[in-house]
């Protein structure tokens, strides 16, 4: 009887699984379905200009995704993000750099530059961005950029900080030019951190975008919200709203999560 529970226990054991994610998954759709009802029921009572249902919004997310001047904003968003991220990336790369190589310099940097711009908020950037540079696309690039440099110096700091001791020995022995040490030693060493820093930044950068584009823009999802605002247009709000998620959490779990996983596996291994 032993040898019989013995075999049967670790057959069971991925039906036990199986049956655990799958009650997961139901409470998940079930919770989506009286989220649903819920936002259905508030949408009858309310007034239609402050709450929408979800097949007026699902309506107007289709003319979204079929209008090109829809999805043109979404593309100037995009734009902002992707250069906003690569701008404050080389920035604050650049900064967690310079007290590596000339310590004499690790105060100044992380004791007054990173807490000035850990401190200053996405709304005052923006608000300098529109005296400096008027109303522009540039306006909404600086301003994220600006919010997103100490995330960059930060992370490439502690990445920095906890390269190891021993292969640095090593690749010294090997070659003292440190343009190639840099290159072939130090920048593999910290690929785990520099996607797990473009992934925090991607995250950051959307939820300053909408911010910077609906006070400093004139393209974009916030700026396109911004006009739905002015028009009562709520369900424009949400379509903009249900796209943002939806890209957001779909590049997060789909590209830049496995992609970072991978990377971690094969190089902090």
């Amino acid at each position: 009887m032993r040898g019989t529970g013995a075999t049967l226990a670790p057959s069971l054991q991925p039906r036990g699984l199986v049956a655990r994610i799958g009650s997961r998954r139901l409470a998940a759709h079930l919770f989506t379905l009286l989220f649903l009802a819920a936002w259905q029921a508030a949408s009858l009572i309310a007034p239609s200009y402050l709450l929408p249902g979800p097949i007026p919004t699902a309506q107007r997310l289709w003319v979204f995704v079929t209008s090109t001047r829809d999805l043109g904003h979404l593309g100037a968003s995009l734009y902002h993000v992707a250069a906003a991220i690569a701008i404050s990336f080389v920035i604050g790369s650049l900064l967690a750099l310079i007290p590596y190589y000339v310590p004499v310099l690790r105060f100044a940097i992380e004791r007054r530059i990173g807490p000035f711009l850990n401190a200053f908020s996405a709304i005052g950037w923006t608000l300098l961005s529109i005296m400096w540079f008027g109303v522009s696309p540039l306006t909404v690039i600086f301003a994220i950029s600006a919010v997103l440099v100490p995330f960059a110096l930060v992370n490439m700091a502690a990445g920095l900080a906890n390269l190891d001791p021993e292969i640095m020995e090593m690749a010294g022995s090997f070659t003292r030019r440190k343009l190639r040490m840099f290159a072939l030693v130090i920048v593999p060493s910290l690929y785990p951190f520099i996607f797990a820093t473009l992934r925090i930044m991607f995250g950051v950068a959307w939820k300053v975008t909408l911010t910077a584009e609906l006070f400093g823009g004139n393209s974009g999802l916030g700026y396109m919200i911004n006009l739905a605002r002015q028009e009562f247009d709520t369900a424009t709000i949400f379509a903009a709203i249900i796209i943002i998620i939806a890209f957001v959490h779909g590049m997060d779990r789909y590209v830049l999560g496995p992609l970072q996983g991978s990377v971690s596996r094969h190089y902090a291994g």
